[in-house]
């Protein structure tokens, strides 16, 4: 099974319970502090701070690096896919869309990026993939820039209240949410 949930921070604890998930990835900036769901297992919680910015930053803003993607990548190649990843930012619509498509492509290289991304599309009219993020693993994962494409093809979501986790499947997955 692969099936990751994305997810905005308020509504954590409901979707791994709700869809049996025992490891997350959460990209945070680092003065926010949380609480792991007791359904996540502690050794597959991976806790990524950086800030929802697209530029190397200033002062105490900390960009996505190549470091947290080689994270991600690693993590979800770590997972066992026997039930589905919690992936989560502050709101659930930039960064952890962009780790989720990561993620992936991490562990189904076969993906075609414009398809994977049209998924992400119509279970989120509200994602807004990281660009910095993106640009990233698109190099990382060797897509040739056909993520970065993919995901610039999508645009801008629509304006959002952090309250609309979603569900984004592999491709042999149906899509439910």
């Amino acid at each position: 099974m692969t099936t990751i949930i994305v997810s905005p921070l308020a509504r954590i604890a409901e979707m791994a319970v709700r869809h049996g998930a025992r490891e997350m990835i959460s990209l945070m900036a680092k003065e926010q502090t949380f609480h792991r769901p007791a359904v996540i297992r502690a050794d597959r919680h991976l806790l990524l701070n950086m800030n929802d910015i697209t530029f190397a930053g200033t002062g105490d803003l900390v960009a996505p690096q190549e470091l947290h993607v080689r994270q991600i990548i690693d993590f979800a190649q770590s997972w066992d896919r026997s039930a589905p990843l919690v992936v989560h930012c502050w709101m659930g619509v930039s960064r952890s869309p962009a780790a989720a498509l990561i993620a992936m492509l991490a562990v189904h290289p076969e993906e075609d990026d414009l398809a994977l991304v049209g998924r992400l599309r119509l279970a989120s009219p509200y994602a807004t993939p990281n660009a910095r993020l993106i640009q990233i693993g698109d190099a990382m994962l060797n897509r040739g820039g056909r993520l970065v494409e993919a995901v610039r093809s999508i645009g801008r979501g629509a304006d959002a209240d952090g309250n609309a986790p979603f569900i984004l499947a592999s491709e042999t997955e149906k899509l439910f949410g």
